[in-house]
């Protein structure tokens, strides 16, 4: 079965729903009429916040920002919202924006294509085949569990399972849990794991900076404020701005810096009183580079009886034995690799074919790159969502989201009136290419650490804008025709 479809929508997170919600609105306000499916390989919507379900698992950005500005939610229950919360907030979403019709659920995609002579993706599911004239991938950063690769991990008798595939029937009250990385998800997981395990081993690679959380439920006079939306928007506005008078640090700005790195020390003296223990908990490079945490609780957690820190990566397994770089051997039951996701090398690229047969992971062996963080030289009418270049680390990928929607959006309008396919041509993507990587290369990103936010292969900085939020929106946040041009022939 071949159905024909103005957008398929890869993805049922908040770019995906994103695009929904606003394709259905303008639908309704101003008479167009493009037609949309949502692609899902799940059986429900969320995307991360639908698969990772381990416990504590919660948002490090404010309720009030990492939601949609054009839906702010009056009940959020705390400042940072949980993963629970945000599912049913995104399902909340989904159904009463009336997006349920065009959702494909157990769908995943196998193949997307782009069709020279028809002008058309052909998109393929196991259940169907979608032409479409715009192809979208939404499909995100968060979405591919990394795991790597453990000498001796087949002849593991115990349980071994990522973070993002957490199995909460699995009883842990006698288990000893090997539990591997120390980055945002094993910070927000191992208090409660060290609650329920009868051990606990933690493997660090590399220390992080944590600073404090400060999370608290809203007050009742809160909620009652924050029932009229001037309220909730006065919030969200300050929300944004406290977060970007964060971007000097990232910079490396002395000042600012400094500042952060203090108080990420003055948390880590005040929670951790054992000297040796604080200092295999500090981090050799400097603040910012990786991802910097949020927790009040990770600290104590590490100081628990039954929690132990082994300061060194798990380098191989002897059966039931844990072996970790320095040597030290641990008994282990249970495996949870919290060592985060496929984020700058996305396997959806393996199955994207543009013009010409090339394959998008192909065009990106260097690292992602895309003009406006959002279109790729050689793929027509195909507009990445929350990829290369498009995220923050300071402040709302929903923020960064719903900037690009604005240029998706627009590129719609202009393919409605002009009947061309859009492309990119490569010169107007090799100068942003080159604003970004001269804009990072002075950031504190690429000071030396190893971190998600880089392409191991290339060096670049692929997955983060290196300034400041609203000037990702005032530059990325419009579609300019100006730039494009009709493409070659196939």
């Amino acid at each position: 079965m071949t159905v024909e479809v103005d957008v398929a929508i890869v993805g049922a997170g908040f770019a995906g729903l994103g695009l929904g919600i606003r394709l259905k609105r303008r639908a309704a306000d101003e008479g167009t009429s493009e037609s949309f499916v949502i692609l899902e390989r799940a059986d429900d919507v969320g995307g991360t916040w639908r698969d990772n379900v381990y416990p504590g698992v919660a948002c490090d950005i404010p309720s009030h920002l990492y939601s949609y500005s054009f839906r702010t939610k009056p009940d959020w229950s705390h400042v940072y919202p949980s993963g629970a919360e945000l599912q049913e907030y995104l399902r909340e979403c989904a159904r009463e924006e009336g997006l349920l019709p065009h959702l494909r659920f157990g769908e995943p995609v196998t193949d997307a294509r782009w069709l020279a002579d028809d002008e058309r993706w052909l998109v393929t599911t196991p259940v169907a085949r979608y032409r479409a004239r715009v192809l979208v991938s939404a499909v995100g950063r968060l979405s591919e569990p990394r795991i790597p690769a453990i000498e001796g991990i087949g002849g593991f008798r115990g349980r071994a399972m990522h973070t993002a595939a957490w199995d909460d029937t699995l009883p842990l009250a006698d288990a000893r849990v090997g539990l591997v990385g120390t980055g945002a998800s094993a910070v927000q997981l191992l208090p409660e794991l060290a609650r329920r395990a009868r051990h606990v081993t933690v493997f660090q690679r590399s220390a992080p900076y944590v600073v404090p959380r400060g999370d608290r439920p809203y007050s009742a006079a809160e909620l009652d404020e924050l029932t009229d939306a001037a309220a909730r928007h006065s919030l969200r506005e300050q929300i944004f701005w406290d977060a970007e008078s964060a971007f000097p640090q990232r910079l490396g700005v002395p000042a600012a810096i400094g500042e952060l790195r203090d108080r990420a020390r003055t948390h880590r003296e005040t929670q951790v009183t054992d000297p040796v223990l604080r200092a295999a908990l500090t981090p050799d490079y400097e603040i910012g580079c990786k991802r910097v945490l949020l927790s009040d609780d990770f600290y104590p957690a590490l100081q628990r009886p039954n929690v132990s820190l082994e300061a060194s990566a798990l380098q191989r397994m002897d059966v039931s034995t844990a072996v970790a770089e320095s040597g030290a051997r641990h008994e282990v039951d249970v495996l949870v690799f919290a060592t985060g996701f496929h984020a700058t090398r996305p396997p959806f690229a393996d199955l994207v074919t543009g013009r010409a047969g090339i394959r998008l992971a192909d065009r990106w062996s260097d690292g992602m790159r895309a003009y406006a963080s959002t279109v790729v030289h050689g793929f027509p009418n195909l507009f990445v969502l929350d990829g290369p270049n498009a995220s923050l680390g300071h402040n709302s990928a929903v923020y960064m989201i719903e900037a690009q929607l604005e240029y998706v959006l627009g590129a719609l309008d202009h393919l409605r009136a002009s009947g061309d396919p859009l492309e990119i041509p490569l010169e107007a993507e090799d100068a942003y290419v080159a604003v970004i990587d001269a804009a990072a290369r002075d950031t504190v990103w690429l000071s030396g650490c190893t971190s998600w936010y880089v392409d191991e292969r290339s060096g670049r900085l692929a997955l983060l804008w290196p300034g400041y939020a609203h000037t990702f929106r005032e530059r990325n946040g419009t579609f300019d025709p100006a730039v494009y041009r009709v493409p070659v022939a196939s």
